[in-house]
C-alpha cells in the first residue's frame, strides 16, 4: 500500500481540505469567508458525499463556529475550524476563550486585510490582532508548508494543550495552483495517533471538571503566568515535532537547497544564504518565495561569465529568514541568525498603526543592546498590493543606506 499520494497540482484550499480530511478530525464548524471559504466547501462536500465521518455543523456567523468548536473541544474530541479577516475578528472573544481554556483546537487563518475600507485581499493584519491572545501561530511560504504544518499542528496542539493557526496567505495561497503532496490518512496515523485526551481535563460526568472557571485576582495572574510559560516552553516541542515529521515525511517531502551555500531548518525559522551576509531580508508568508526568486536569479547573473556591467544589487552577499513560528516568538534562534549580518530589513505585509510593523517591532526588542546593526523595516503588500521583484531590489537597496525608520514600498 502506498503511504502517500502522487504529487499532484492542487488549489491551496483544496489541499488544506484533503489534509484536514485525512487527519480525520471528529467535528468541523465554519462559516464561509473570502478567500477561506474553498477550504470548508471542499470539507462540507466531502461529508455529503460520504467521503469522511466527521461530523460538519453549519454555523450562523464565525463566533458561532468558533463557539461550536469549542463545545466539541471540551467533550474531548478532535475539532477543525478555518476562518478569515472579519471572521477572525467576531471570533476574539472565543479565540481568547480557546487559549485560556487550553482546548487543543486548530484552526486554518486565510490571511486577509481587516475593514474600513472593505478589501478582500491578502494581508497579515487579521491575525495580528489576536497574536497576543495565547495561540502558537505558524506561517506557510507555500502549499506543501501549509500541508506539513497543519498535521505538525494538531500533534503540538494535543500534546501541549495549547491551541494552533496556521496561516495562509489568502489567494495567493488559498486560490493559486502548485505541486503538492498530501500524506495519506495511514502515514498521517504513524505520526498524529488518533487523540486520546487527558482524563480531568474534558467535560466527563464521570470525573467532573471545570473548564474556563471564574479567577479571583489571587489566581489569575498565576493562570496567566502557567500560559505564557507553557507557550515559551513549547518552541522545544515545535521544533522537536517538525523532526519528527521529517523523519516520517522525508523521501517525499524534501526540503530542497534553493541558495548558495547555506540552510539551517527547523519547526521555527529557515534561514538560507551565506554564512557571512552582507544583507539578511526577514519576513513570514508566501512573499518569502518571492525573496528567494528575487535572490536566487542576482546570485545566478552575478555568477554569468559574459561581459555584462555588474550590477551593484547583484554583488551583495544577501541571506533570508524565513520566520515560520511567530508565536510563540523564537527569539533566540533569531538572534543567533541576525548577529551576522552588516544590515537587516524586515518586510512586513502588517502594521501596527502608530507604530510600526508588527514583525519587526519583534525583531527589534529582541535585537535591542544586542547588535549594532540598524534594523530597517519596510511594509508592503497591504491590501493584496502586488509585491515585484524590482520591490525586493529596492529594499535591498534601500537597507544598505542605514536608515531605521519604517518605509511603506508600494512600487
Amino acid at each position: 500500500m502506498k503511504s502517500f499520494s502522487h504529487q499532484q497540482i492542487l488549489e491551496g484550499s483544496r489541499a488544506i481540505a484533503l489534509t484536514i480530511k485525512n487527519i480525520a478530525p471528529a467535528v468541523i464548524s465554519a462559516y464561509p469567508i473570502t478567500p477561506q471559504t474553498h477550504i470548508v466547501e471542499d470539507l462540507a462536500k466531502f461529508k455529503a458525499d460520504d467521503q469522511a465521518n466527521y461530523e460538519y455543523v453549519r454555523a450562523e456567523s464565525e463566533f458561532a463556529a468558533a463557539s461550536i468548536i469549542v463545545g466539541a473541544s471540551a467533550t474531548g474530541v478532535r475539532v477543525y475550524s478555518a476562518t478569515s479577516s472579519q471572521g477572525l475578528l467576531l471570533m476574539t472573544e472565543v479565540i481568547y476563550n480557546i487559549a485560556g481554556m487550553r482546548l487543543p483546537i486548530v484552526m486554518t487563518c486565510a490571511n486577509r486585510a481587516v475593514s474600513a475600507p472593505i478589501n478582500i485581499w491578502c494581508d497579515q493584519q487579521d491575525v495580528m490582532t489576536i497574536r497576543d491572545a495565547g495561540w502558537i501561530l505558524l506561517f506557510a511560504e507555500n502549499h506543501q508548508e501549509a500541508v506539513n504544518q497543519h498535521v505538525v499542528a494538531f500533534k503540538i496542539a494535543e500534546q501541549l494543550k495549547l491551541p494552533v493557526m496556521v496561516n495562509v496567505d489568502g489567494f495567493i495561497l488559498t486560490h493559486t495552483y502548485e505541486p503538492v503532496i498530501i500524506p495519506d490518512s495511514n502515514i498521517i496515523k504513524k505520526y498524529l495517533p488518533d487523540y486520546k485526551p487527558t482524563i480531568g481535563q474534558y467535560l466527563d460526568p464521570k470525573n467532573p471538571a471545570t473548564l474556563g472557571l471564574l479567577a479571583t485576582p489571587a489566581h489569575y495572574m498565576k493562570i496567566r503566568q502557567k500560559l505564557h510559560n507553557d507557550l515559551m516552553a513549547s518552541l522545544k516541542t515545535i521544533d522537536q515535532e517538525y523532526k519528527n515529521f521529517q523523519k516520517i515525511f522525508h523521501n517525499k517531502l524534501k526540503i530542497k537547497k534553493s541558495i548558495d551555500n547555506g540552510l539551517i531548518d527547523n519547526g521555527l525559522i529557515e534561514y538560507t544564504g551565506p554564512n557571512n551576509p552582507d544583507i539578511i531580508l526577514v519576513a513570514m508568508g508566501s512573499v518569502v518565495g518571492t525573496i528567494k526568486d528575487v535572490v536566487n536569479n542576482l546570485v545566478s547573473d552575478n555568477k554569468r561569465k559574459d561581459n555584462a556591467p555588474p550590477d551593484k544589487v547583484r554583488q551583495e552577499r544577501i541571506g533570508i529568514l524565513k520566520i515560520k513560528c511567530f508565536r510563540p516568538f523564537p527569539a533566540e534562534q533569531i538572534l543567533k541568525i541576525l548577529k551576522s549580518a552588516k544590515h537587516i530589513a524586515v518586510l512586513d505585509k502588517s502594521i501596527s498603526l502608530g507604530h510600526i510593523g508588527c514583525l519587526a517591532s519583534d525583531i527589534k526588542a529582541v535585537c535591542q543592546d544586542k547588535i549594532q546593526t540598524k534594523i530597517q523595516n519596510f511594509i508592503i503588500g497591504l491590501g493584496g498590493r502586488d509585491v515585484t521583484g524590482n520591490m525586493i531590489k529596492k529594499i535591498i537597496r534601500e537597507v544598505k543606506k542605514g536608515n531605521d525608520k519604517t518605509k511603506f514600498i508600494e512600487k
